[in-house]
């Protein structure tokens, strides 16, 4: 395994959104499409900003069905450049623990937590 030094790993900024709406690509039986809410951009709350709400592709279709991940609050790697996946931009990435035996399992907070939290 590569090790990275702390400077690289504090680039990546990792914050909790939830999963507002998930769809099922009908060219594509792994990828699922999510709309993510990320809460109020930078934190302003009360400044009448807009939320912040990306849309995230994830590889899980073949785990997990749209209803199992509505409403999930998960981490997801905030400031990855926007990829193209075939006719869809993915704005992000979910992160998810492996469990070795090549499926795919979510990670949630324990407990209420506001959306966009950074993960440190």
């Amino acid at each position: 395994m590569e090790t990275i030094s702390f400077e690289d790993f504090k680039k990546v900024e990792i914050r909790i959104g939830k999963i507002v709406a998930v769809e099922a690509l009908p060219d594509s039986n792994k990828l699922l499409k999510l709309q993510v809410d990320f809460g109020v951009a930078a934190f302003a709350q009360g400044s009448g900003e807009p939320r912040e709400q990306r849309q995230i592709l994830a590889g899980i279709a073949k785990f997990y069905t749209p209803e199992q991940l509505m409403g999930k609050l998960c981490p997801f790697a905030f400031n990855l450049a926007p990829k193209k996946m075939g006719e869809y931009e993915s704005q992000g990435m979910m992160l998810c623990a492996d469990s070795g035996d090549g499926g795919p399992i979510l990670i949630h907070p324990d407990k209420e937590i506001p959306l966009g939290s950074l993960i440190k």
